[in-house]
């Protein structure tokens, strides 16, 4: 089974905004991301899943005319701080969260625990599917822990795990066939 972890591309936003699942919009150079994407997988694709996030479903849909969305893909849930920037939130909070961010939700938010629960979830049902080549569509953080997931890093240590906007990280795993 060959799956390709894809990276919605650039979005439109000012820097320092929190917006995990704010609905926000695509970059002008989205053509030009899209056709980098288009490039780096195979020609034939046997299922597409993504995040219903408006920024992964608009490449989904330049990858493969029918796609699934799963709300197991989304980004992590900022809650409150949705909108709004770093600089602009109460600080106690996100220090609060920063120091703890595996146990510890944002107000109204997910922690990266539970993030990670929804995520594992999804990854081991995708596992069992008897699908050759499948293509996820989604975001940093879901990829981020997918890749911890498959090669057993520490969740506090997901955030150095970079994930580009447009990336494509393709896993291979024995068939289930």
């Amino acid at each position: 089974m060959e799956i390709y972890l894809i990276r919605h591309t650039t979005p439109d936003i000012y820097k320092g905004l929190i917006y995990g699942r704010l609905d926000v919009p695509l970059s002008e150079s989205f053509g030009a991301e899209k056709e980098s994407v288009i490039v780096k997988l195979p020609e034939h694709i046997d299922l597409v899943i993504s995040s219903p996030s408006s920024r992964c479903i608009l490449l989904a849909r330049e990858i493969a005319e029918f796609y699934v969305k799963d709300n197991r893909l989304m980004e992590l849930d900022f809650g409150l701080w949705e909108g709004k920037t770093w600089d602009t939130i109460d600080r106690k909070e996100s220090e609060m969260w920063m120091s703890n961010f595996i146990n510890t939700a944002p107000p109204q938010g997910e922690s990266l625990g539970k993030m990670n629960e929804r995520v594992v979830d999804f990854w081991n049902q995708l596992l069992k599917l008897p699908y050759k080549k499948i293509a996820i569509v989604t975001h940093a953080g879901v990829i981020r822990l997918i890749l911890a997931a498959v090669n057993s890093i520490p969740l506090q240590s997901v955030f150095d795990i970079k994930v580009q906007y447009g990336e494509v990280i393709t896993l291979n795993f024995p068939s289930h066939i």
